[in-house]
């Protein structure tokens, strides 16, 4: 999966990590599938990379964005509405480091608004359905072939 590293501090006198889920984060990187799932479920003008990261930043530091389950480490709410999946990479620079760990945050999709998509308000029925739909599709799909 391809991605794109653009979310490095914009404003570079802020260089204290923001704290996420207990991981201190210092760059946000976008896949080109959280672009398109963008585009597709949050914002069709401001599309780039810039301007996803531009927004995740400044959620970021008003404390805007928390864990959808209290036991869930990679799904995340917005504004109590827009889903959104990452993953964290350990930020790896060179000599020794002081302090804690910092991370970078990588989106790997956006799943919708909840206001929109009443489904993801259960992410867990909601992916159970999806596996049911996909599985019957498939079993449909099987029985036309033959």
């Amino acid at each position: 999966m391809a991605e794109r590293r653009v979310g490095e501090r914009d404003n570079r006198n802020d260089t204290n990590p923001i704290v996420l889920g207990g991981r201190a984060i210092t760059d946000i990187v976008i896949t080109h599938h959280a672009r398109s799932r963008w585009a597709d479920r949050v914002e069709s003008e401001k599309t780039g990379f810039h301007d996803i990261t531009e927004f995740l930043w400044s959620k970021l530091r008003s404390n805007s964005i928390r864990t959808y389950y209290k036991n869930e480490q990679d799904v995340f709410l917005i504004d109590d509405d827009l889903v959104m999946v990452c993953e964290f990479a350990e930020t790896v620079k060179p000599g020794p480091q002081p302090g804690p760990p910092t991370y970078k945050m990588i989106v790997v999709t956006f799943l919708g608004r909840m206001s929109e998509t009443m489904e993801l308000r259960d992410l867990r029925s909601y992916y159970s359905w999806l596996r049911h739909s996909r599985r019957m599709t498939l079993i449909k799909n099987s029985r036309k072939r033959r």
